[in-house]
């Protein structure tokens, strides 16, 4: 009698058991973000000179991720560095004055006078991430205005932080360039006092930045809104070569007397993707305020993750601060940019040389990393199905991973299914000598 009462307690215990592990047969897959989509669709490609222009980070003209020299001696220079508490205290800092010296200018009443909130972050999403949970809880009434179209991960970082997301038209497909009179428009239209996020330079994805006059002329009419401006800055000096000019759209809404947000990466412009290395910055009124705000931001991110990895950290504040390293490397970055361009150029006249007839003019009126081709999302299809060349579905085309290698073979596909004649035909083995 005994024995079978225990027999059925076990059996109600195992029986308990078993529920109490279902506990997540009610979470279903999340979507699929568009990026890392692609990327798994390009490794599970087996055809062996496939071609990847979806994917963020530079590429050398191999189609390899590049280590910069100057990332090269900043390693050297800290190879025997000891990472403690204090160390990594000091070498924050560090990387914080650095940082916001090339957004706002190393001469800048701003840095001088302290008039400013800074933390280190992880990359440019982490940073984008943080300002999103304080603008959470310090304007929960607040909505942001993000422009259309933007990075698809901004719509997934505001969203977590339980946002409200308006957007702002931004480009004109028609014209393959921005609508500056409705970006206006919506900018006006929207309730005083919105939260915008622009993008200073190298806008992701279309490659389309305003003009000097059109940001004058949006900065105004922030001021005349009482909008508040996040830029994320993502890729300085991909846009120009020049890290000054490519943050004068930052600078001209400084000398308008705006107080704004910045978010910094240094994934792109350094090769230190998987560093995972950025800062966050906001301009305040003085430097009471900017205390407050930089303790706020500082519990934030501690609750988040802590601290970021100080190894990064370390290789990007000495990089910045040593002067014949931080030379190399604004070198090296024009170098980038400058074979960026190149390759804009080459894509543009293969298109023309392979017989199309539509107009490629955007191409190299674009600038940054990323070429708005104008693709549809069949068209893309097409392209990664038939000739192995993948990109985002909104035509996307990561400008880095085109190469004198492969630049005909990609414009020769591109023209392929851009041709008002859609007959199936390869050019594959014809183009192979391209790869």
């Amino acid at each position: 009698m005994w024995r079978n009462h225990l027999m059925r307690t076990s059996r109600c215990l195992f029986s308990t058991s078993n529920t109490a592990h279902r506990w997540w047969d009610h979470v279903g897959l999340a979507p699929k973000d568009p990026i890392t989509t692609v990327t798994h669709a390009f490794l599970a490609d087996p055809f062996p000179s496939k071609i990847n222009l979806g994917v963020g980070a530079y590429r050398d003209d191999e189609g390899k991720p590049l280590k910069l020299q100057c990332v090269r001696e900043a390693e050297a220079k800290i190879a025997h560095s000891q990472f403690s508490e204090s160390i990594s205290s000091v070498v924050s800092s560090k990387l914080i004055e650095e940082s916001v010296k090339l957004v706002y200018g190393k001469d800048s009443d701003i840095i001088r006078e302290g008039k400013f909130a800074g933390v280190e972050a992880l990359s440019g999403t982490g940073a984008c991430r943080l300002f999103a949970e304080f603008q959470r809880r310090f304007f929960p009434q607040s909505r942001i205005y993000l422009p259309h179209p933007t990075w698809s991960n901004h719509h997934n970082i505001w969203r977590d932080a339980q946002i409200p997301i308006r957007s702002f038209r931004y480009y004109d497909s028609n014209l393959k360039s921005l609508n500056f009179t409705a970006l206006m428009e919506d900018v006006k239209n929207a309730p005083d006092g919105s939260f915008f996020l622009l993008h200073p330079c190298a806008h992701n994805p279309t490659g389309v930045d305003p003009t000097e006059e059109q940001w004058r002329e949006i900065s105004h009419q922030f001021k005349v809104k009482n909008h508040f401006p996040f830029f994320d800055m993502a890729y300085q000096g991909f846009a120009s070569g020049d890290l000054d000019r490519d943050a004068q759209s930052i600078r001209i809404f400084l000398e308008d007397g705006h107080l704004i947000g910045c978010a910094q990466s240094f994934a792109k412009n350094m090769g230190l993707y998987g560093h995972r290395v950025g800062c966050l910055s906001v301009v305040c009124n003085d430097m009471e305020q900017s205390v407050a705000i930089r303790s706020q931001l500082e519990k934030i991110g501690r609750a988040m993750y802590s601290s970021p990895p100080a190894h990064g950290i370390l290789l990007v504040s000495t990089i910045l601060s040593d002067p014949p390293i931080k030379e190399l490397w604004i070198k090296e970055v024009k170098g980038m940019a400058d074979r960026i361009r190149r390759m804009r150029t080459h894509l543009q006249e293969s298109l023309y040389q392979s017989g199309s007839s539509l107009n490629w003019e955007h191409i190299t009126k674009q600038v940054g990393m990323f070429c708005f081709s104008g693709l549809t999302a069949e068209q893309v299809v097409q392209l990664a199905r038939q000739f192995h060349v993948y990109m985002t579905a909104d035509g996307r085309i990561s400008m880095a991973g085109v190469t004198l290698g492969n630049v005909n073979y990609i414009a020769n596909s591109i023209h392929h299914v851009t041709k008002f004649d859609h007959n199936v035909y390869s050019i594959q083995q014809s183009s192979s000598a391209c790869l």
